[in-house]
Order: structure tokens, then C-alpha cells, then sequence
């Protein structure tokens, strides 16, 4: 394990050797083992140098004593000597405690035979592993440097002798090596910043974490956010970087129990913001986990936090996208009471909100506001508020947004057609239905869906247009739309209002062909149509075919006693408790009415042999 020793004291350095193997040696006192040594004294600042008349490079090898601590040999290393001086300035001036300074480290430990000390700790200073640049202050980030071809090779724990203290300028270099996605090399000096007890700026620091982010270096960058984090150099933006990308790596959870331990400290709940719960809902928001992105809403409210027009938008979005349009207006109208001012996007997710509950009201005072504020609603707000006014049967306001729509610009789809066809289908006006279909029939620019036709089909059922229904059933057939149960019904529907009972059936047997499954409601139109078109035979051939179901039993029996079919009835009555169906309240009342009147004896018997 290489260590650097807090306080080291004042050393003497001497030069010792012939011109083949020149040695540099530095220890507490200069000990002339050698007549011709030659040496200078070191007090943290060179008092004195010789020229070295040998070969420019020095080999260093020799022992280190100081007051009290074993030898700290070095191995062999080559150094300028014009580094020389660098070497010991090292030695003089970290004043850091024991510390790992380098990736590929030893862990050995050797004590010197003779040596009176009882530890010992073996330096070993490796070029390709520490890396001592005495011109570290003059580095340009733009020029490829001894020190960046260094740190190619080296683990992110590299630690240089800083010549320049300044923080301030380190910490632009540590910002400028980020944003030239240099990581490693922003990581090197920020690293040995933090070993001599200088601290970058935050913002250095946030760069430095988005970088490392950037490239893909997440358990680099966790260790480094707990160093920051332990140095109190951490913002709500440091937090941000880190839950967004422990969320994209690890999930969601991950990114929650993260989250759960900041907020838990006491020391670092003061530091997470607003920015930070932003952060936390739109990665629920992204994963559609509106109930996660409800949990932080309520640990912003529970901490005394203020949202913002972002969390607002994030929490009304993403409650909307999600179906929870109760959520969504609650964080809504939490906005207004707040006195903020919604933004677009949260006005037209509102908007939709308000028209799947019902409340046109409001989703129209949403748009009046908007265009008040000189913001354009989009075309599927305007839908949307065209259709919730049309299930009100509000026409007039539905027509009037349907106006407004066109001067926005927005061109009316085949949604707006059909939310305009229905509100005149609640509003009783079919006939006005019609007409308003006819016209969208002839625009070239509207494809008609089964959506439209279906509500088309629902004005004929209304007006008995038997014969307009069946031609827009076969021209949904020859479109090649996919014709529904619900659309059979609604032909079937229209025969039944119109009294045409073999329609009807015609309808039903093409339904059948079709391959489309009869529905309770289509057996209960077909039994009304039958019964009142006198066709027995096939009304009881429908209830034979049918699964057994009560409400069809009683339609039949009750169609029975209307039209004088007392026999055919009472027989359908016990077919019906045979099957162990139950009747109803009204097919009761006629069996008891339609007994036969008789002494009282007789009627009790009969009374008997019927079970109601």
C-alpha cells in the first residue's frame, strides 16, 4: 500500500556517484557516507542546488530515514532532474493524513535489517502509476500533456503534486475537462484537490459528476457523490444527476431507496428541493407509476415544500395519462390555490380530465382561459370539450366550439364529426343527425369510421328508419369496416320500431352468417319484433337456440299474455321453472291475473300447481 505521511519534516537531499550510476538520496540529516557526496539542504523550499554533472537522468534508489519512521525506500525510477526539486517539495508539503494514493497499489510493508524503528512503509513511486508533474499549473486542457497520457492508463484514484492552490482556477479546469468529456482527467485533479485539503467549487463538482455520468462511469460517479457528499460539496442538482441515472441503470426502485435514505438524513434533508422531487415524479411519470409519483407529491407536502409549475405539470400529466383524472384535478386546483400560472401542456391535460368526469364546465372555463391568456388550444382539447358538451346535450356550445376550432386553424376529424352527432343524439334531434351526416358523407377530406355510423345507426333506431338503417349496414360491409354486435343491433332496432319483424330476422340470420355472436340485447329486440309481428313459431325457436336467461324468458311471456297468448305463455312459464329461472314481479302479477275463475277451492289448486 503506497501512503503519503502527514507533517513530514525537513529533509537534506544529496547526490552521491559516478556518471554511470548516479544516485539521489534524501533523508533528515545529510550523512557523507561518501567523500565526494554532494548535497543541499531542504526546508520545503530549495535553500540551495549544485549542478548535476552527469547524465541527465537521475536513478533513485536509496533510503529515506525521518524522526522516528522506518526507511521508505525507492525503487527504481527515472526522473528529469529538473524534477528533482518536485520530489522533495512532495514529500514537504502534502499535508494530508495516511491515504491510498494510487490505483495499482502494494501492500507491502518492508523493515530494514539494522533499522532501530519497529514499522516500517515501503513508497513506491512508479511513473505508469504515479505521475509527478511540477508544470500540473500550467496545464492546457486543449494540448495533449504528459499528465493526460498518464492518466489514460491510470485508475481514477491518481493523485498529482498541485504547484497551483488556488481553488478557483482548479475548480475552471476541473469544469472545462468535463465539458471537454474528459472524465478522468477532471477526476485526477479533483482527487488530488481533496488530498490537499482544497475544495472545487460546486458547480466543478456538478460537471465533473455529469461527465462521468455521461460516459457511462456509474459506480465511479457513486463513489465520487459519496465523497462529495461527505465534503458537503452537494446541491439538489448533484442529487438530480444521481437519482436520474441510478434510475435509468438500476430502475426505479433502486432510484426510491436512494431517495428514502437522503430524506431520512437529517444532515442532507435541508439540501433536497424542489428540483430534486421534480427529478423523483418524472421518473415515476416515465414509468407511468402514477401512484409512486402520488407518494412523492405527498413527501413534498409532508416536508413542508412548495411545488412548482414543473411538479404541477409533471403530477397533472402524468395522472391523466394514467386514468387518475380525480389525482389530476386535485394536483390541479392545488396549482391555482397556489397562485401559479398553468402552463399549456398542463392546461390541455386538465382539459381532458375535466371531460371524462363529466365536468364541461369547467373543462370550457379551462378554455376560455387559455384563449384569454393568448394560448392556443390544441385540436384534442377542443375535441374533448366538444364531446363532454355533447353528452350533456349542450348543442349550441358544442357548435360554438366547433366554430371556434375552425378559426383556431384546426381541421374537424372524424372524432369531432362524431361527438357533434351525438350531442344532437341527446338532444333528441335526429333528424338534424341525419342531415349533418350526410354533409360529412360528402367531404372528401373526413374517412367515416364505425364510430360514426354507429352513432348514424342510432338515429335511425330512434326514427324507425329500418330501410336507411340496413343501406348504411351494407355500406359499412361493402367499406370494408368492421361491423360490430352493437351495430346489428342497432338494424335490428330500427325493424323493431317500425313493426318489420322478417327484416328483422333477415338481419339476424346475416348477423349469424357473419359470424357475429348474439348479444341479450339483440334476442330481447328479436323477441319484442317477433312477438308483435305474430310470429310464435320463431319466437319460441329464439328462446330454444338462446342460452337460458331469465329477462328473455320474461319478455316472452310477457309479449304472450299481451297479445291473448295465454296458453303459449302459462307453457313458457313452466318451461321457464323447469330451467330454474326466476320471474319477475310483472310476469307474477299476470299468471295470478290470467288463473282460472272458479270457486276459491279451484283457484287454490291452481295456485298450488304454479310455483311463483
Amino acid at each position: 500500500m503506497v501512503h503519503v505521511i502527514k507533517n513530514l519534516p525537513t529533509l537534506a537531499v544529496y547526490l552521491h556517484g559516478n556518471e554511470k550510476n548516479n544516485r539521489f538520496c534524501y533523508s533528515r540529516r545529510a550523512k557523507l557516507r561518501y567523500p565526494r557526496e554532494i548535497f543541499a539542504l531542504y526546508t520545503g523550499k530549495v535553500k540551495g542546488c549544485l549542478s548535476f554533472n552527469g547524465s541527465n537522468l537521475v536513478y533513485v534508489s536509496e533510503n529515506c530515514t525521518m524522526f522516528g519512521f522506518s526507511q521508505l525506500k525507492l525503487p527504481s525510477v527515472l526522473f528529469s532532474f529538473k524534477e528533482v526539486n518536485n520530489l522533495c517539495s512532495i514529500a514537504l508539503n502534502v499535508p494530508c493524513e495516511l491515504e491510498s494514493v494510487c490505483d495499482r497499489e502494494s501492500e507491502d510493508s518492508d523493515v530494514q535489517n539494522g533499522n532501530s524503528t519497529n514499522d516500517a512503509y515501503k513508497l513506491e513511486l512508479s511513473r505508469k502509476d504515479c505521475l509527478t508533474n511540477s508544470n500540473i499549473g500550467n496545464l492546457d486542457t486543449n494540448q495533449p500533456s504528459s499528465f493526460l497520457e498518464e492518466t489514460k492508463n491510470s485508475g481514477e484514484d491518481v493523485i498529482m503534486y498541485l504547484e497551483e492552490t488556488n481553488e478557483e482556477v482548479l475548480s475552471k479546469r476541473i469544469l472545462k475537462l468535463s465539458r471537454q468529456n474528459k472524465p478522468k482527467s477532471a477526476l485526477a485533479i479533483y482527487k488530488s484537490m481533496t488530498f490537499s485539503s482544497l475544495k472545487p467549487d460546486l458547480h466543478a463538482c456538478n460537471s465533473l459528476l455529469s461527465s462521468l455520468l455521461r460516459n457511462g462511469m456509474l459506480d465511479i460517479a457513486l463513489k465520487n457523490f459519496n465523497s462529495m457528499k461527505a465534503s458537503g460539496l452537494t446541491t439538489g442538482h448533484t442529487y438530480s444527476l444521481i437519482l436520474k441515472a441510478v434510475a435509468d441503470a438500476r430502475g426505479c426502485n433502486a432510484a426510491m431507496n436512494m431517495f428514502s435514505e437522503l430524506i431520512s438524513s437529517k444532515n442532507l434533508k435541508e439540501k433536497i428541493d424542489i428540483v430534486v422531487y421534480n427529478t423523483m415524479i418524472s421518473i415515476f411519470a416515465k414509468a407511468n407509476s402514477w401512484y409512486q409519483a402520488q407518494k412523492i407529491w405527498n413527501i413534498l407536502k409532508d416536508n413542508g415544500q412548495v411545488g412548482t409549475i414543473v411538479t404541477y405539470r409533471l403530477l397533472v400529466c402524468t395522472f391523466v395519462r394514467c386514468g387518475q383524472n380525480e389525482l389530476a384535478i386535485d394536483a390541479y386546483s392545488e396549482l391555482i390555490r397556489n397562485g401559479l400560472s398553468p402552463e399549456g401542456d398542463t392546461m390541455h391535460a386538465i382539459i381532458g380530465a375535466y371531460s371524462r368526469e363529466g365536468k364541461y364546465d369547467s373543462a370550457l372555463n379551462v378554455l376560455q382561459y387559455m384563449l384569454d391568456n393568448e394560448l392556443k388550444p390544441n385540436e384534442r382539447a377542443c375535441n374533448a370539450v366538444i364531446n363532454s358538451l355533447g353528452k350533456a346535450g349542450k348543442v349550441k356550445l358544442s357548435f360554438e366550439v366547433y366554430e371556434l376550432m375552425k378559426s383556431l386553424g384546426h381541421a374537424p376529424d372524424a372524432y369531432t364529426w362524431n361527438s357533434l352527432l351525438n350531442a344532437l343524439n341527446r338532444a333528441n334531434r335526429y333528424s338534424e343527425a341525419l342531415q349533418l351526416f350526410e354533409r360529412i358523407r360528402n367531404l372528401q377530406s373526413v374517412i367515416l369510421n364505425v364510430h360514426i355510423y354507429n352513432t348514424i345507426l342510432t338515429s335511425c333506431h330512434r326514427l324507425g328508419l329500418w330501410d336507411k338503417a340496413i343501406q348504411i349496414l351494407w355500406q359499412m360491409e361493402a367499406s370494408e369496416i368492421p361491423v360490430s354486435t352493437a351495430s346489428y343491433n342497432q338494424v335490428i332496432g330500427a325493424c323493431e320500431v317500425a313493426r318489420r319483424p322478417k327484416v328483422a330476422l333477415q338481419v339476424y340470420y346475416r348477423m349469424v352468417r357473419k359470424k357475429h355472436s348474439p348479444d341479450i340485447f339483440t334476442l330481447l329486440s328479436l323477441m319484442r319484433v317477433c312477438i308483435w309481428g305474430s310470429l310464435w313459431n320463431e319466437a319460441v325457436e329464439i328462446l330454444k337456440l338462446s342460452a337460458p336467461n331469465g329477462s328473455l324468458y320474461n319478455a316472452a311471456i310477457q309479449g304472450m299474455f299481451l297479445t291473448g297468448k295465454i296458453d303459449l305463455a302459462k307453457k313458457l312459464y313452466t318451461e321457464m321453472r323447469e330451467r330454474g329461472l326466476q320471474p319477475d314481479g310483472k310476469t307474477r302479477a299476470m299468471m295470478l291475473q290470467n288463473l282460472p275463475r272458479r270457486s276459491m277451492r279451484n283457484r287454490r289448486r291452481n295456485v298450488q300447481n304454479y310455483k311463483f
